[in-house]
């Protein structure tokens, strides 16, 4: 009788962006021990998964690891598995990229190891119905997703072990249930333990076959794991326990394994990635429902594969930041298609081939969704993707309108919300300006740097925050415990800074408050603003190549605002200038206009607020003078010099949230909040007005 068969299918990935020190700290605790106990047992056969960027980044840094992984899967003890070479959530994409992502991969793992890849790994186990036509047409065989899939879909955890095939348009992928008993077990419960359960699995399904697929990182990186899995000898011991059961169990690779068997069947399978992926997608309010759910149906296991949460685009809708970048992203990719079928570009393929990576790398899908990882909160992989499409933008610009200078416009719903955006590009900026969220600039890039200025996170109600209450604060994870189990703060007093936004964190936002109020309430969000002005939707009045007009006219109040872009020295510069009259006149108003910019590191040297005063760092909270103050990024080699004629003084407050990341509860930097006040007098028959300019160079 054929022996029972494990398929251990192990993924490494850092996302696009990250920093060396990170992916350093990864390579020698985790990637570099794990090939180090797996060398030392032959015959445990695994799959292994490696993301494009790592592979360059180990490639560049330890080509040493390439000659072992090369004679492994030489030897057939590995065999490693292609997907995206970004990574990206592939139903999240022109299916033309999606194809050039998996070619792309497939072709480096040939050139550097020998073989074409027959199996491909889904980033974060995304499925949707219509993907098999787009992994067959690329040379997929087979792919893993979870059993959670197959349970939402019917299937019997009894019928779990074996693969299926899945079908679209007549095209053919096998897929192999990952079990989330197995992620849970692996490594976080005892080698003993874990050998009776697949024993157990083995007599209940002889000749069977049961999958795990999951993150090389919790095997060393994920707190705890590296001295539980390594120095306490953990992986060692059970891949030593898995060769002395070879008897009735084969450790195999995903392609011998599958050689091995026919499909049990055909698979249609809904929309979904993992259980806990499911949760996270859903707006806060019905993810604090499912999870009082969950709890009430713990004595019902049968039942729960039918408490079904969210899909991974519901991440577009939950964040209006990811979608704004995901819309970004598939304007430039079509844009790009547009112009490779153009004939006079085949002289200048090189430069558009240099675009195409620009985009496929702003794929990556780390920055778009938020779990127990930082992801989107992560503002270093949010501007590496931004930094990617600025690039290649600036690139198709160039091989649209040569050396031509140039200005345009354009209306249309950048952001696919029903709503229309104005547009505004040269060869020095791309701007989109929200007439319905307060004539607000939602996104502003600087071209010349490759540099995205605004890109800053609202800070909202996120549903593990009810857990920070109770997490205790400061002290290192020692034991391994899965990462959704754990609840620790980096730092004492993190409730304490909770904020909750009422807006989107745009830039030209116009705040009318009470006299009263002072830079304190506006970093404590008290102002309390008048939200018709805030928030309310403009009438886009005129619009010219390089200027938009808009008005409002709302709960007693009468506004304009008009946006002017203009070249200036080496960058551009914007004249936002604004009129405000009230039916009932009062002198016990304050105006502000908010400015938002986010250069990334609050307390680096090489980056600060600079005024006739001296220099304050970027996590400066509290009152500059005005009325000119300068916003200097070294790093970046850009000058921002914010200039309002009549104001009073610029009241400063860091954007701070609180998120969760695999390590605990953090407090993260997003930007600034650079708020302009005046102190004007409402108590005539006119309107007042003033100017805010903001210029940008290099």
């Amino acid at each position: 009788m054929a022996r029972f068969q494990l398929v251990l299918l192990i993924h490494a990935h850092q996302p696009v962006g990250n920093f060396s020190s990170v992916l350093e700290s990864a390579y020698a605790r985790s990637y570099l021990p794990f090939l180090d106990v797996l060398e030392r047992h032959p015959g445990v056969r695994i799959g292994l998964h490696y993301g494009g960027p790592l592979l360059e980044w180990i490639e560049k840094s330890h080509p040493e690891f390439f000659v072992r992984l090369r004679r492994l899967s030489h030897d057939g003890q590995i065999e490693l598995l292609g997907g995206g070479f970004y990574e990206p959530i592939l139903i999240a994409i022109p299916p033309e990229d999606g194809r050039e992502q998996i070619h792309r991969l497939a072709a480096y793992i040939e050139e550097h190891f020998g073989k074409r890849p027959t199996g491909a790994w889904l980033a974060e186990r995304v499925w949707e119905p219509n993907l098999p036509s787009t992994l067959a047409v690329c040379g997929v065989d087979y792919t893993l997703v979870d059993d959670h899939h197959f349970l939402g879909a019917g299937f019997e955890p009894a019928q779990l072990c074996g693969d299926y095939l899945a079908e679209d348009l007549g095209a053919t992928v096998r897929l192999i249930p990952g079990w989330k008993s197995l992620r849970y077990l692996i490594p976080y419960r005892g080698v003993e333990e874990i050998l009776a359960y697949l024993k157990q699995l083995a007599d209940e399904h002889p000749g069977g076959m049961v999958a795990m697929g999951d993150d090389c990182e919790k095997f060393g990186v994920w707190p705890g794991t590296y001295k539980h899995c390594y120095e306490d000898g953990w992986l060692d011991d059970f891949f030593t326990a898995l060769g002395a059961a070879s008897a009735w169990l084969e450790v195999a690779t995903p392609s011998a394994a599958l050689r091995a068997r026919k499909p049990l069947g055909r698979a249609d399978l809904p929309a979904a990635s993992y259980a806990e992926m499911s949760m996270w997608s859903l707006p806060t309010p019905a993810r604090l429902q499912l999870e009082t759910l969950e709890k009430e149906f713990e004595s019902r296991p049968q039942d729960q594969p039918f408490l079904r949460g969210g899909i991974w685009r519901n991440f577009f809708s939950k964040y209006s930041e990811s979608n704004l970048l995901h819309m970004k992203m598939l304007r430039a990719s079509e844009k790009l298609r547009r112009l490779a079928s153009a004939p006079r570009i085949s002289r200048r393929r090189e430069r558009l081939e240099n675009a195409r990576s620009l985009i496929l790398r702003a794929q990556c899908n780390d920055a778009y969704w938020h779990g127990v990882f930082g992801g989107l909160y992560s503002p270093h992989l949010r501007t590496e993707l931004w930094r990617s499409l600025v690039e290649a933008e600036s690139i198709l610009g160039r091989l649209t309108h040569g050396r031509r200078k140039y200005v345009q416009s354009e209306r249309l719903d950048f952001d696919a919300d029903g709503r229309d955006e104005i547009l505004l590009e040269s060869s020095r900026y791309a701007a989109v300006v929200a007439p319905s969220d307060g004539a607000t600039i939602s996104a502003l890039d600087f071209r010349p740097a490759s540099a995205t200025l605004i890109n800053s996170l609202m800070r909202r109600t996120e549903a593990y925050h009810q857990r920070l209450r109770s997490a205790s604060a400061g002290a290192e994870q020692d034991t391994a415990v899965s990462i959704h189990e754990i609840s620790r703060a980096k730092e004492a007093g993190l409730a304490g800074r909770l904020r909750i936004d009422r807006w989107q964190r745009h830039a030209f936002r116009l705040l009318v408050f009470d006299s009263a109020r002072d830079s304190g309430d506006c970093q404590n969000l008290r102002l309390e603003e008048d939200s018709a002005l805030a928030g309310g939707d403009y009438t886009v009045a005129n619009l010219g190549p390089d200027f938009v007009q808009m008005k409002l006219a709302e709960s007693g109040w009468t506004a304009e605002k008009e946006f002017r872009f203009a070249p200036y020295k080496n960058g551009f510069e914007i004249a936002c200038s604004f009129s405000l009259m009230h039916s009932a006149p009062s002198s016990n108003l304050l105006v502000g206009v908010e400015m938002i910019l986010n250069l990334l590191a609050p307390d680096a040297p090489d980056r600060y607020f600079e005024t006739a005063a001296g220099r304050r760092p970027l996590s400066f909270a509290g009152v500059l003078s005005a009325p000119t103050l300068g916003v200097i990024d070294e790093w970046q080699r850009l000058r921002i010099t914010l200039d309002a004629p009549q104001v009073r003084e610029f009241w400063i407050a860091p954007v701070e949230t609180i998120s969760e990341s695999e390590d605990g509860f953090e407090r993260v930097y997003q930007g600034s909040q650079i708020l302009a006040v005046w102190q004007p007098d409402f108590s005539g028959a006119g309107p007042w007005s003033a100017e805010f300019i903001m210029r940008v160079v290099r």
